[in-house]
């Protein structure tokens, strides 16, 4: 195009790419405006126009409106500025449409109701604050007055992996563990299962004479049966005496008690305590949304211990 020349709308818009009509409408509003008009009155655009026009094409493709195009090309407002502020604004659209994907394929998934449904998308409208509410709450029934107990701490430590921290950009996979970790932690059920698991935590503990919390049953199990399970020891056999009698004497030292028949029936409900699959279900999902890596499961080393605790425990 020449700098001098001007055109006719219909011979603008065949080298801009754009309809006379679409020219027109931005002529009208002022985005574009004529540069002269003809003897007959017809509107004339000059090289000006035309670039404007291709930058209005591209402003609108990537979603700007019009009262902002008309003072971006106006230079009233600075186009970086816009642009940062539309970035702002399609990042929020983003999360929120991630956010009703995954409250989608969860639905699909689980077969919700429709009330199960709209728990799940309130869940996940949730604000950062109003998650770390939530959270506390739960943290609290869980955690609440062990403050002064020897093993507090090892509590406070706890509370911290037991802490969920959804990132800014959540993935649809951490959405949907949040809205299901959310839902099993406001489950009163659940909240008093982990909670008389933290007491008898507690009581385990209240015999260190020292700040170092003393080694947690669970993980003894887990060391002293996990062989044995992984070579395929049954637990009813004698091959398992020895295992069995070094955990139970670790929970005599715990709980500074004989290691008899009332303590190994006392060390099995624990352990089934401890094997609750909604706890397992609560760590993993706590490992998808902090991104860390999956928990080990414990289920079967427990299973095999309780087990080899019934099969030697009188009724």
């Amino acid at each position: 195009m020449d700098g001098d020349t001007l055109y006719s709308i219909g011979e603008l818009a065949r080298r801009t790419g754009l309809t006379v009509k679409t020219i027109r409408f931005y002529s009208d509003r002022g985005i574009v405006a004529p540069t002269d008009r003809s003897p007959a009155g017809y509107r004339l655009y000059n090289i000006d126009a035309a670039a404007r026009l291709d930058l209005v094409r591209t402003l609108r493709e990537l979603g700007l409106d019009l009262p902002t195009i008309r003072k971006v090309v106006d230079r009233e407002l600075s186009l970086p500025e816009v642009a940062a502020a539309h970035a702002e604004a399609l990042a929020v659209q983003i999360r929120v449409l991630r956010l009703r994907r995954a409250v989608l394929m969860a639905v699909a998934e689980r077969g919700s109701t429709p009330e199960e449904t709209e728990l799940m998308h309130r869940l996940a409208q949730l604000s950062t604050d109003e998650r770390r509410r939530l959270v506390g709450e739960f943290l609290d029934a869980v955690f609440g007055g062990l403050d002064a107990a020897p093993a507090a701490p090892a509590f406070a430590g706890v509370m911290r992996s037991m802490t969920p921290e959804l990132p800014d950009n959540p993935d649809a996979e951490q959405v949907q563990a949040w809205v299901e970790l959310a839902e099993l932690s406001m489950d009163p059920d659940f909240r008093a299962m982990v909670r008389r698991t933290v007491e008898d935590t507690a009581v385990e503990q209240a015999r260190s004479d020292t700040a170092v919390p003393r080694r947690d049953i669970a993980a003894t199990v887990r060391d002293e049966a996990g062989p044995a399970l992984t070579t395929g020891i049954d637990p009813a056999s004698p091959q398992a005496d020895p295992i069995v009698a070094a955990f139970t004497a670790h929970y005599a030292r715990l709980l500074g008690r004989p290691d008899d028949v009332e303590l190994r029936r006392l060390l099995a409900t624990r352990l089934e305590s401890v094997n609750d699959p909604r706890r397992e279900r609560y760590l993993r999902l706590l490992a998808v949304i902090n991104g860390w890596p999956a928990p080990e499961s414990l289920a079967p080393v427990l299973d095999w211990s309780v087990e080899a605790l019934r099969v030697r425990t009188p009724r």
